[in-house]
């Protein structure tokens, strides 16, 4: 065990003070902005391409390529928090996160651009493990689920604020903002961490037993399964050579980065706690929940655009009616988890039980809905997500030892992004299929019909918003499936954790 206690952090400190809490509030701004520049980007994008005379093709390639370094990055940030001290590599982060948003807009071309969103999804990336190795370490463990809490945010309140922000911006105040909305927040959480965050010593001897076969394998195979899943859709997966490389030579790197990885004296990732239960249900758990609040949010937005002609600044009172009450949410789920007597088992129960009855009213959808008819739905997702989502850090971070913090912290964050990755993939996979289906059992229906020979423009429109609807309705039910499946497995994978607590 002596290499693993190499990586360990230092101990924490007994008490909290101000200080370290403004720290961490630091560290919980950049991460939320990080979370909101690539949704913000990703939902204004076709303003983005208009004023940059960028095409569609171009624009797929700056979201894939921002999400590749940022979900790699996640992988190996704690190592480098570690070694050049967590708070120099937190501004490090975001000063490089932010100086590249102030010059996105200027970019000359468009492969300055490119250049310039992958170097900022690697800073951005960077960000979210500095987040729980901060609620992990300096956190007493009476309030330790107050910090997971604000973890939290990033996969419940962070995602719901992106598609109003998009919309106010390139509505109201224009698409350059998209890329600036990040400087204040950023600058404030700098002071903030550079306040409150301890300053450690920098630990370059750990360069002797750099991992550094880790990172020539790991990095590029993340990358390439990233971009190989983004891109898989718009270009008929398996059908292009490009897509097949991806994402077979990124499995091919990725096997032999584990294989790496488990004979390593200080890996990147430590395999062996994979046989931790709680951890590895955590982990297969999360990437299903991500799945359903990312289909929750993309869903909504997408049928009130295609069927009912919305625009984001349209679509924003659904967003925010999920996302802001999150904000109150969480603590008060973060307060019954740290119940004793409250076993976080049924709270993760109850919180995909939510999601499960939300996706089930949604499948109800019909073309006639409009966004009234949606809010019901929020409200399920108000208390659902942080349900389903806080007492999965709690099972995951509760099972494990202070030295292995850090390696929970690149298992919890790469499967994180990881998961989102996929979500993406499935969902646009998934549409793409029963939009198709739909389209071709509808035109067969018609036939010969006298309405064929009207307007057959109009009529054309008509089959396609029934598509839509129905393929919305077959996702929600899907997710409902993929919630259901969930909740079988607390049955008999997790074990009875309790709240953390000081020792006495």
């Amino acid at each position: 065990m002596t290499s693993l206690t190499a990586s360990a952090p230092l101990a924490a400190p007994a008490q909290l003070g101000l200080r370290t809490i403004i720290g961490l509030v630091g560290v919980l701004l950049a991460v939320l902005v990080s979370g909101l520049n690539e949704m913000v980007t990703k939902v204004a994008l076709a303003d983005i391409r208009g004023a940059l005379a960028i095409g569609y093709d171009e624009g797929t390639w700056l979201v894939a390529s921002y999400t590749a370094t940022s979900v790699a990055a996640m992988a190996f940030a704690p190592w480098c928090a570690v070694t050049f001290s967590l708070r120099r590599f937190t501004l490090c982060a975001i000063g490089l996160f932010t100086f590249l948003g102030v010059l996105s807009p200027f970019a000359p071309n468009y492969e300055s651009l490119l250049l310039m969103r992958t170097l900022q999804g690697l800073a951005g990336g960077a960000l979210p493990p500095m987040l729980m190795t901060v609620a992990l370490r300096f956190l007493p463990a009476n309030v330790k689920l107050y910090g997971l809490a604000g973890y939290a945010l990033t996969a419940t309140f962070g995602p719901g604020l992106g598609t109003p922000l998009a919309g106010l911006w390139t509505d109201h105040v224009g698409w350059q903002w998209t890329f600036w909305q990040i400087i204040a927040p950023c600058l404030i959480a700098m002071a903030a961490v550079a306040y409150g965050i301890p300053q450690d010593p920098v630990r370059l001897e750990r360069f002797k037993q750099f991992n550094w076969r880790g990172v020539v394998l790991g990095f590029p195979a993340i990358c390439m399964l990233v971009i190989g899943i983004l891109q898989g859709n718009r270009l008929d997966w398996f059908e292009s050579s490009l897509i097949c490389g991806l994402l077979g030579g990124g499995l091919v790197l990725l096997v032999l980065f584990l294989f790496n990885e488990w004979s390593q004296p200080i890996p990147f990732f430590n395999l062996q706690m994979l046989g931790i239960r709680n951890l590895s249900f955590a982990l297969l758990t999360l990437a299903g929940v991500l799945v359903i609040l990312q289909a929750v949010i993309i869903l909504p937005s997408s049928y009130l655009a295609q069927v009912q002609g919305y625009r984001p600044v349209q679509t924003a009172p659904i967003m925010l009616l999920a996302a802001l009450p999150q904000l109150i949410a969480l603590p008060l789920v973060a307060a019954l988890c740290n119940l004793r007597w409250v076993d976080c088992r049924w709270v993760l129960g109850a919180g995909l039980s939510m999601l499960a009855l939300s996706c089930i009213g949604g499948s109800q959808l019909t073309s006639v809905w409009i966004r009234d008819d949606f809010y019901a739905l929020q409200l399920l997702q108000i208390f659902g997500q942080p349900m389903a989502v806080l007492p999965l850090l709690m099972l995951s971070t509760g099972s494990i030892t202070p030295m292995q913090g850090p390696f929970a912290s690149s298992w919890f964050n790469t499967v994180k992004g990881l998961a989102a990755v996929i979500a993406t993939g499935v969902i646009e996979t998934l549409t793409t299929s029963r939009l198709h289906f739909h389209s071709t059992m509808l035109v067969d229906r018609l036939g010969h019909s006298p309405m064929v020979d009207g307007d057959s423009a109009g009529l054309a429109h008509r089959l396609h918003e029934q598509a839509v609807v129905l393929t919305a309705s077959d996702l929600y039910l899907c997710m409902t499936g993929i919630a259901g499946v969930l909740m079988l497995l607390i049955f008999w994978l997790p074990t009875r954790i309790f709240p953390p607590r000081a020792p006495t």
